[in-house]
């Protein structure tokens, strides 16, 4: 049996590690035998709770964000932050850098993209930026404060998907080819009204975007995730009080956890199953 990862193994925007003991209960309530279909897939997180769960089912994990790349650069990530460290060390904790201590971060990152011709930006980010902020590429990362927030030990992400198929596809043409009564869509897209900074840039999600998705609800096993910031579900009551409109949710079952960005702004993560 693979480690059971509780959180993902590397630093991920929306990554549902706190509803991940509400979501191995909840699984209890589908068969070990269902085909399980991570839409959005993101960090793997929940394919990998899945799959630890029920080893015999059928995990289906759709990485449109190519996650899969970040966790096969892990021995050169561990590389960069080990170099980091030799001088990062010595300086005080969460405080913000001087700008001769920056300059000198910039110049290894620089010289490390140069040699190796990648940098995982968002995990150095969790390690050089103030919390919550991420940067995707040099020019981004560049123009922000550091922090020395430098993870003291190595990634490592040894067997966190082993048995989970990977597929890179529109969520659409999925829910198409795995739509039964014998499988299971975990659906989490990107929260409306919520920062996605670290994700695909090119896949800009407009309101139209997120009622869409509601689509693959109509006759489906699910989960669905989501946050009062919002307000999908109040929404969807409304239409469905308002016009001819059925609710996806009803009948669902609605588990909550609390977040926090910072001391003066909190939020609601929600999962519903059905």
């Amino acid at each position: 049996m693979n480690k059971q990862f509780n959180t993902s193994p590397l630093p991920f925007q929306g990554q549902k590690r706190r509803f991940v003991k509400q979501f191995k209960e909840a699984l209890n309530v589908f068969s070990d035998s269902a085909t399980y279909v991570d839409l959005f897939g993101g960090s793997g997180l929940l394919a990998h709770t899945v799959k630890q769960k029920y080893p015999n089912a059928k995990v289906i994990w759709n990485d449109y964000d190519n996650f899969q790349n970040r966790l096969e650069s892990i021995s050169e990530t561990n590389l960069l932050l080990t170099e980091l460290r030799s001088f990062l060390i010595d300086l005080p904790r969460k405080q913000r850098m001087e700008a001769i201590d920056r300059e000198r971060v910039l110049r290894v990152v620089k010289a490390h993209e140069t040699k190796y011709g990648y940098v995982d930006y968002v995990t150095l980010s969790g390690s050089l930026l103030f919390s919550a902020k991420y940067a995707t590429n040099y020019k981004e990362f560049a123009n922000e404060s550091f922090y020395n927030r430098i993870k003291l030990s190595d990634y490592n992400a040894t067997g966190y998907l082993s048995g989970v198929e990977r597929v890179q596809n529109d969520y659409k043409a999925l829910f198409d080819s795995y739509k039964s009564d014998t499988t299971v869509f975990l659906v989490d897209p990107p929260y409306l009204s919520t920062d996605t900074s670290s994700y695909n840039k090119d896949n800009y999600w407009k309101l139209r975007d997120y009622l869409d998705v509601l689509s693959v609800l109509d006759g489906s096993k699910y989960f669905y995730f989501t946050s009062n910031k919002s307000q999908i579900v109040e929404l969807c009551e409304w239409i469905e009080t308002r016009t001819m409109t059925g609710n996806p949710f009803q009948g669902s079952t609605m588990t909550t956890t609390a977040g926090t960005i910072n001391h003066t702004a909190s939020y609601t993560d929600i999962m519903l199953f059905k």
